[in-house]
C-alpha cells in the first residue's frame, strides 16, 4: 500500500469532519414528494446524478485544477472556482460546496503546508477564491501526490456513498440495500472516472433542471433532516 493510496483514503473518509453527512443535495426533497422511494429508483437517480451532475461539474472541476496544479496556473485555479460558484445556481448547495471546501481546507492546508496550500489558505480567508469543494479538492489531492484518476475515482465513490447512507435513512432502506447500491455503481464510477480525466469543456457546469428545483424546493420543506 503506497502513502498515496492511503492519503487517497483520508481524504476520501466519508467520516472525515467537514460536514458532508448534513447535506442530501436534493435527495431529501425527492424522497418528501414519494418521487424516490425504492431501491430501484435510488440507483436510477444515482445513475443519472454521477453521469449528468458530478461528471460534467465537480468531477470535471476537480480534472482541471489538478491539471492546473500541474502548471502552476494560479489564475486559472482562480477563474475555476469563479465557474464553480457561478454554476451552483441553488443556494443550498453552493453554501454546502463552500463550506465542505472551507473545511476540507482547515484540514489539510496545516497537514500538508506547502507553497500552494498556503496560498490557497490565504486566498480564502482574502476571499480572492470562494472555496469551493471541488477545486480544494483537486489542490489537495495533488499535493499528496494521489494520481489524478484515483483522485476523481475516490471523489465519485465519496459521492455515491453519501447519497446512498443519506437515502437509507430517508427511504428507509436496510443497509445490506445500501452495500448492494454502492456494488451495483462501481463500474459506472470507473467509467465516469475515465471520463473525467479530460472534460468536456463545452459542458462545463452544465444545469440538471430537475435537481436544481428540488434544491431549491428544499429551503421551504416544513420539516428537514438534512441542510441541503
Amino acid at each position: 500500500m503506497t502513502q498515496a493510496l492511503l492519503h487517497l483514503l483520508h481524504i476520501c473518509d466519508p467520516m472525515l469532519p467537514i460536514g458532508g453527512f448534513s447535506h442530501s443535495y436534493g435527495l431529501e426533497t425527492y424522497t418528501q414528494q414519494e418521487i424516490i422511494k425504492s431501491p430501484e429508483q435510488v440507483l436510477n437517480f444515482l445513475r443519472d446524478m454521477l453521469t449528468h451532475t458530478v461528471l460534467p461539474n465537480d468531477a470535471s472541476f476537480i480534472s482541471l485544477t489538478y491539471d492546473a496544479c500541474e502548471t502552476n496556473n494560479w489564475s486559472e485555479i482562480i477563474a475555476l472556482d469563479a465557474l464553480c460558484h457561478a454554476s451552483k445556481l441553488p443556494m443550498e448547495i453552493r453554501k454546502a460546496s463552500q463550506k465542505l471546501g472551507i473545511r476540507l481546507t482547515k484540514i489539510f492546508a496545516p497537514l500538508i503546508s506547502s507553497e500552494l496550500t498556503n496560498k490557497t489558505q490565504a486566498a480564502i480567508k482574502s476571499k480572492e477564491l470562494f472555496g469551493h469543494y471541488s477545486i480544494l479538492y483537486g489542490v489537495f489531492a495533488h499535493q499528496l501526490n494521489i494520481k489524478k484518476e484515483d483522485a476523481i475515482q475516490g471523489y465519485f465513490y465519496n459521492t455515491a456513498i453519501g447519497f446512498i447512507t443519506n437515502a437509507v435513512k430517508l427511504i428507509p432502506l436496510s443497509q445490506d440495500t445500501g452495500q448492494q447500491l454502492i456494488y451495483k455503481l462501481l463500474p459506472l464510477i470507473a467509467e465516469l472516472s475515465k471520463k473525467a480525466l479530460h472534460p468536456d469543456l463545452d459542458k462545463l457546469g452544465i444545469s440538471s433542471v430537475g435537481l436544481d428545483i428540488r434544491s431549491m424546493e428544499h429551503e421551504k420543506l416544513y420539516s428537514r433532516l438534512y441542510m441541503s
